[in-house]
């Protein structure tokens, strides 16, 4: 199976020059963890829940003024479109990462969540490894 089959199509993103409080309403608009950092519609970063709790709030930055990019994490891993999923959750799991960028022709297409490997039975061994990896402690920051 591809990645196409079973990714979203519909993806916000933002640039980096938008406000974190931006990110966070966005997130909360479309109910996801993470929201692709674009220029023009090339990914040149991705911004997490996470990285607003840790990289803003929790250091008692002021959500409206401070920056998408500092915050975001730079150059993040992507897929593309005709990736087979197994490749995908391989990723995934490996990278720590429950979202993946789908890129082509250097522009953002979609985007694949361990929750979307995870709904396809034939596939669920591989979301669950890849579970298995995230949760692991990460040595990547």
């Amino acid at each position: 199976m591809k990645v196409k089959e079973i990714m979203s199509r519909d993806v916000a993103c933002l640039s980096s020059e938008d406000s974190v409080e931006k990110a966070a309403l966005l997130m909360k608009q479309y109910d996801v963890g993470s929201i692709p950092v674009c220029s023009q519609k090339k990914v040149v970063g991705i911004i997490t829940d996470r990285d607003l709790a840790l990289r803003c709030v929790a250091v008692g930055q002021n959500t409206k003024q401070q920056k998408v990019k500092d915050v975001m994490s730079a150059n993040p891993v992507t897929g593309y479109p005709d990736m087979d999923v197994h490749e995908a959750a391989n990723i995934m799991g490996s990278r720590q990462i429950r979202r993946l960028p789908i890129v082509e022709n250097d522009s953002l297409v979609g985007i694949v969540a361990l929750g979307d490997i995870s709904m396809e039975p034939e596939l669920q061994d591989n979301a669950e490894q890849a579970l298995k990896n995230i949760s692991q402690p990460s040595s990547f920051q």
